[in-house]
């Protein structure tokens, strides 16, 4: 049976170490960092998101700037909101809840947000900092991989990564940071031909698609590390519902090497990386 990439157990442990660093330096700044996320609507998977990432701010001391904005917001008014946390001395970090309500447009809100703000690591700036390989904001999910892979002493160097998956927020930041540790790296997506004979030539298989059960037994190698990035809310027969991943667990967790779980893997990293940013933006800001 696979090993179990518990990314869980791995947030709970950088987020005690966050804890620490915040304490340290809000006793010496005088304030803690401050991070903003704004929602808009009333989508629930959303919300559940955004009170995760209350709950673990608090959980660590950074101040919470958050606004919940009605579906009817303008992109004017959305971008004057941003403006405001742009310029106000107690926010570090700015997050934008995707996805937004049809009619706003999220890549010209992002370009709004400073960079040194952009606690999401999704300004054209700071992707541009990952595709040169130089220092900036990381985006947190694709950062929240790549810190399990490297808590787990997981080599990259030589290795083949298949990358299930081409979004501005996963896929396309991920495949960078693997090809900035050595991989050797092939996007796939929807219309890639003979999409289980590329997978299952991974020695990492990455699936970030949204899909339930889209990687199948066979199309994983045998011994490899399977990065499961989807989070999927179905319901069950019983009329409850839960979340699956991308990857279908019981068959793939007799054939691979690592395996993370959903929930409890890469998720939990997501939140923690949000945090880790804005403390990163925060020390910078005051040049610790």
């Amino acid at each position: 049976m696979a090993g179990l990439l518990d990314g869980k157990a791995l947030a709970t442990q950088m987020q005690a170490d966050l804890t620490q660093q915040v304490e340290h330096l809000t006793s010496k700044i005088g304030r803690p960092p401050g991070l903003a996320v704004l929602m808009v609507g009333d989508n629930p998977a959303s919300a559940a998101y955004v009170r995760g990432k209350n709950k673990a701010c608090d959980r660590v001391g950074i101040a919470s700037f958050g606004q919940h904005l009605p579906s009817d917001t303008s992109q004017e008014q959305l971008a004057q909101i941003i403006h405001s946390l742009n310029t106000h001395d107690g926010v570090d970090g700015i997050l934008i809840q995707l996805p937004l309500p049809s009619g706003l447009d999220s890549a010209a809100l992002l370009q709004q947000i400073l960079p040194e703000k952009d606690a999401d690591g999704l300004h054209p700036f700071n992707l541009g900092a990952l595709l040169r390989e130089e220092a900036g904001l990381r985006s947190c999910t694709p950062a929240g991989v790549m810190q399990i892979l490297k808590a787990y002493d997981i080599e990259l160097t030589g290795k083949h990564a298949v990358v299930i998956g081409r979004s501005i927020l996963v896929g396309k930041p991920l495949s960078l940071m693997l090809l900035a540790e050595n991989a050797t790296v092939t996007i796939a997506h929807s219309r890639t031909q003979d999409l289980a004979a590329i997978a299952r030539s991974a020695d990492i298989l990455v699936a970030a698609v949204g899909r339930p059960g889209l990687i199948m037994a066979d199309m994983v190698k045998p011994g490899a590390v399977v990065i499961d990035v989807g989070i999927n809310r179905i319901d069950s027969a019983t009329g409850n519902s839960k979340l699956v991943g991308d990857v279908d667990f019981a068959s793939v967790e007799p054939i691979a090497e690592w395996i993370t779980p959903v929930p409890g893997g890469i998720g939990p990293m997501t939140v923690t990386m949000l945090l880790h940013n804005t403390v990163c933006s925060y020390r910078q800001r005051f040049n610790l």
